[in-house]
């Protein structure tokens, strides 16, 4: 849920060598050691919430829908204070979501015109939209966090977010949006790089609006499954899937996880649910996936996995401190760490790949 980095294998060793203490012996220089990551991680704030704030105003959907504009035309278009507009811009081509031409025109760049534009299938806008919305404030009291292990979000002053978010419909399809943002790309990865060629049959648990078995049937028209999740998910989900035109092939399945047996499907998927739940829930989801599959049958689990080192994956750490800050025992984890719990769960022939970004899938066979 925040800006992730992930500095991958190849890159490991040079990271390591930029960021090595000198020897206790030596004496370093200010003209030797730079300040600029210091000062540039320090002040990152600002940076993303001059994104937030351009996904908020519809900076790139109206660029995406008028085509170039010049500063006046956008900031008129947007209601901007003059004062504010050409730094704000200019922001955003630094930054490369915008781009400038010689003539002084604005324009997206490929990326932002693909999935920050609300008008296209492959927005990921939403889980922007919660950030700028929700978490960019919780985030102000990390520290407190730091030192209670509490909570800093809604928690604070209701027993149950989910308790809440599932019984407003327009909270509910809100936050269903932005897991979508969270989701979709990861969705895209499992459909390319999970051997799908002997199975039939796939469930994602705790599917939100729908978007990983969507991608998923998307590029495997010989499949059929669907999403399990609360009853109040429906009406979402079915929105979802028939936007995509696959009601033929995929369909809802209500129940609560912790209460009910999850469907039996050849592949189970678990996507970003983990990470939500304490050491005893996570164990107790993967005993009960494993239950519900057939020999031979599979589960994927994908999260922000930390890498086993601990050092490289920024996302999934700053994803485990969202988890202090979102929930009451949730944290991310290793591959490692997950690999080892699918062999206790049972699961044969564990292995991990690599998804993207700071996702990664452990998958297992029963």
């Amino acid at each position: 849920m925040s800006h992730t980095v992930t500095i991958e294998p190849q890159f490991r060793a040079q990271a390591v060598k930029s960021i090595a203490r000198p020897a206790p012996s030596g004496q370093v220089s200010p003209a030797e050691v730079s300040p600029d990551h210091i000062l540039n991680v320090a002040f990152s704030f600002a940076a993303s919430k001059a994104v937030l704030s351009a996904v908020e105003l519809g900076v790139f959907t109206r660029l995406a829908g008028g085509g170039p504009q010049t500063m006046e035309e956008l900031r008129l278009a947007l209601g901007l204070h003059p004062r504010s507009a050409r730094d704000f811009f200019d922001t955003l081509v630094a930054l490369r979501f915008l781009e400038r031409d010689d003539a002084g025109r604005y324009a997206n760049t490929p990326a932002a015109d693909l999935y920050l534009d609300r008008g296209k299938p492959t927005y990921l806008g939403g889980m922007l939209e919660m950030s700028n919305a929700r978490l960019y404030k919780f985030w102000g009291n990390l520290t407190q966090g730091l030192k209670t292990g509490e909570p800093q979000n809604e928690l604070r002053d209701e027993p149950d977010l989910f308790d809440r978010l599932y019984a407003d419909p327009d909270l509910l399809r809100n936050f269903l949006a932005a897991m979508t943002g969270l989701s979709r790309t990861a969705g895209r990865a499992i459909a390319e790089k999970f051997d799908w060629t002997e199975y039939r049959t796939f469930v994602d648990v705790g599917c939100a609006q729908g978007a990983v078995p969507v991608e998923v049937a998307l590029r495997h028209a010989h499949l059929r499954g669907g999403g399990f999740d609360l009853p109040q998910v429906r009406p979402v989900f079915d929105d979802f899937i028939r936007a995509n035109d696959l009601s033929d092939r995929l369909a809802f399945y209500p129940g609560d996880m912790f209460k009910e047996p999850l469907p039996s499907a050849d592949v189970l998927i678990m996507g970003h649910i983990l990470h939500d739940w304490g050491m005893e829930a996570k164990r107790e989801l993967l005993r009960k996936a494993y239950e519900a599959l057939p020999p031979g049958g599979a589960l994927i689990v994908h999260d922000a996995m930390i890498d086993d080192e601990r050092r490289y994956n920024v996302g999934g750490l700053l994803m485990s401190l969202n988890m202090l800050i979102e929930t009451r025992h949730g944290f991310d984890y290793t591959g490692a760490d997950c690999r080892q719990w699918f062999e206790e769960a049972g699961f044969r022939a564990v292995r991990q790949e690599h998804l993207g970004g700071a996702d990664s899938m452990v998958v297992g066979v029963k």
